[in-house]
Order: C-alpha cells, then structure tokens, then sequence
C-alpha cells in the first residue's frame, strides 16, 4: 500500500497503516507529535503502537531538534542477521543441546560476562574503533559514570524483554543466524538522565505531553545529549557485533564437520537518530521502532517467537524518510498478554521451535504481535522482500 495522509497540526500524518486499525491512545500520540514546532515530517510505519511519548513505529524528522523520549531507553536497539553455508539438512534433530551452547556463550537476561570479552579474539574487529569507543567514555554524563565496568561487562549479553537470538531456515533450507538487542543498562540510564534533563528546560514547559521534551540546537544540553547518544548508539553496534561473533564461535565449533563459512552480517538500528537531509533541509530523523530503507539498503523486520522474519532491501521511498517498520509490532501490551495467554498457548503457538515455554515469555507469545505477513504486505513500496526465515531455535533472557 501507499501511505494514507492523516491531517496533523504543523505536518501531515503520512500512514502506512489503516488509521482504523490504530488504537486511540496511539493516534493521540501521533497527533501530539505533529505539535511540536521543530516537527517538518511524520510517517507511520505498520507495526505502529502505543509508546512513551511518542509511538512506536513513527520515523519524526525534525529541524534543530531531538526529543529523547522518542528515542526511547534501549539506544541503538536493533539487528543484525547471517546467512550460512550450513542447510537444514546439516541440523541434528534435537535442537536443544545447540540452545544450550548458545545460551552459555551469550549471557540473558541482566546476566553479564565475568570479564569484557577480548575483542582480539573476535576476528572481525578492530582494535583502534574498539579502544576509541572506550576511551570516549570519560566524555559521557557523569551520572552513569560508575557504570563503566558494568557497561564493559555487559558487551556482547542479550538482555531481556523482546531481545532474542534465533537460528533460522529461509525457504531455500538455508541456515541464518539473528538476534535482537540494543545498548543495554548504560543506554537506558543515559536516557533516562537526558529525558529528565529535557523536562527541565523553559522551552518545554507548554507541550502537550511532557514526554515530548526536546533538547535544540547551539545548547549545551543538545551538545551534550548528542554526545551521549551517538555514544550509546555505537555501544549497540558493537554489543551486536561481539554477539553475533560469539554466536558464530558456537556454530564454528558445534558444525565443525561442516567448515561453516559466513555471509557478510546485515545490521541495523531501529531506535537511534541520524542526521539526513530532506527537501533542502538538515535534518535529525528518530527512527523509534523503524529502519532505514534507502535505496538498496540491507534490513531486517522480525516477527514474534513462534512466525516468520524478513530480510529485506529498501527501496528509498523519501516520503517514509527513507524508512520502514522494525517488526510486526505489539497488538496488545504485555499485562494484557499475561492476562489473556498461557503457558499452554505458548507452547501451541511455538510448536516445532526450541525455546522457552514458560510463564516468563508468556507476554512475548506469537499473539500478543501483528502478523508479520501483514505488516509486510503494508510496506511493499518501502523494501522489496530478500528472504523470509523461519527460526528453529529462540533464546530469550
């Protein structure tokens, strides 16, 4: 489908969703969004839903401005994906000792590794932007500042929540590995420090929400917000990277029959800020629960635990900013998805995938999510679809 345009206050609400199908709470978010002065562009993406402050699912493209809130906590969060030499014929028929050896390399949960991982054994890593990542630490705000061996310990872990790493099969029977994650404690206390910051500011007093709170340009705030951010943005990158070369290390070694070789890994954010240009115009364009789709772009929209995922390539549509949705997005909350599922659904709903199916992932069941099928079907001027995979096996913290 095409984009269907909403009217908003200072830009068009252009959807790539059925306004119909947005609940209330949701388009009152959009709304309030397309208040704020700084705003030139608002797109929608399928997987829309309730967020804080601002949907998830939105791409807000704003001139001398950035809200924090709309960024969201987990800085950075987003993808990464392999394609294998292995095939479905290389897998043993228990699937669970493979789990196993994955949960062991890969800490869940709040777990964190006893010592930071050696990037020197990481064979696709580079000592010098590794190093530079650490020594810009000092620069970040002194607030977190305690965290830092916590943050060096937590380098290459999963966390929890939606976060997974799954071992997948495309329709060629072809092996793929993927996970989910961002930038873990350390992004979520900076930004929870810079929304408490925003809220302070003069400027931000009279907004509809005060979630919306945004830092501007030429401040010291901004200044310092944009450090951190990039900062953080980057520590997702790499907690992506150690991971998914942790993850290769297992299947190097549980496959080592089979001399695995690795396709080039395909990655991306769906919650961080770039700086892109628009219409003549220099722009900061929050991408909160969206990726970027330019033309000829790798990227990877997940569905739930138990459905289908997509590796797609984007078809640089400058009316979305060059993005689209970064999964099927919830359809309902996760006390709802407790409330309504049970471990019994889980297991029905995640037949034939090696997983967790306890009363802890219950609010992370297949139903509590749009179907993929469809949110894909929404963005066909966006992406063109690569691969659709299949996991057999999903990690979860």
């Amino acid at each position: 489908m095409s984009y269907v345009e909403v009217p908003g206050a200072k830009v068009p609400i252009r959807m790539w969703a059925d306004p119909s199908t947005v609940e209330g709470g949701a388009m009152q978010q959009l709304q309030n969004v397309a208040t704020l002065p700084w705003i030139k562009g608002l797109a929608v993406m399928p997987d829309v839903h309730y967020g804080k402050g601002a949907t998830v699912g939105s791409v807000i493209a704003m001139h001398g401005a950035v809200c924090p809130a709309a960024v969201g906590v987990d800085i950075g969060c987003g993808m990464s994906a392999v394609k294998t030499s292995l095939t479905a014929n290389d897998l043993p028929g228990d699937l669970s000792r493979l789990r196993s050896k994955i949960e062991q390399a890969i800490p869940v949960g709040r777990g964190m590794h006893r010592e930071m991982v050696d990037p020197q054994r990481l064979y696709q890593f580079s000592a010098t932007a590794w190093d530079g990542l650490w020594s810009r630490f000092d620069g970040i705000a002194e607030s977190v500042k305690f965290r830092h061996e916590r943050a060096q310990k937590q380098m290459g872990t999963l966390g929890s929540g939606n976060h997974f790493v799954e071992f997948c099969l495309d329709s060629t029977g072809s092996v793929w590995l993927m996970l989910h994650s961002g930038s873990r404690n350390i992004g979520k206390e900076l930004a929870e420090y810079h929304i408490g910051e925003a809220q302070k500011l003069p400027h931000n007093q009279g907004l509809v929400d005060r979630d919306l709170a945004v830092f501007v340009s030429d401040t010291p705030q901004m200044a310092a917000y944009r450090n951190d951010l990039f900062w953080a943005q980057e520590y997702a990158k790499y907690n992506r990277a150690v991971m998914m070369a942790l993850f290769q290390e297992v299947v190097r070694r549980e496959f080592r029959k089979a001399k695995v070789a690795f396709d080039p890994v395909i990655s991306c954010h769906h919650n961080y800020v770039a700086e892109e240009r628009y219409e003549g115009m220099d722009m900061l364009v929050t991408r909160k629960g969206a990726i970027r789709a330019g033309s000829g772009e790798f990227g990877i929209i997940p569905g739930s635990m138990g459905t289908g995922s997509y590796i797609v390539k984007g078809l640089g549509n400058e009316a979305s900013f060059n993005s689209a949705s970064h999964g099927a997005g919830r359809k309902m909350s996760r006390s709802a998805a407790k409330r309504r599922f049970s471990t019994r659904d889980l297991e029905e709903q995640t037949r034939g995938v090696e997983c967790r199916k306890d009363s802890g992932v219950v609010d992370e069941i297949p139903g509590a999510y749009k179907p993929i099928e469809k949110v894909i079907d929404q963005q066909r001027d966006l992406v063109e679809v690569v691969a659709k995979l299949k996991q057999v096996i999903c990690v979860k913290g």
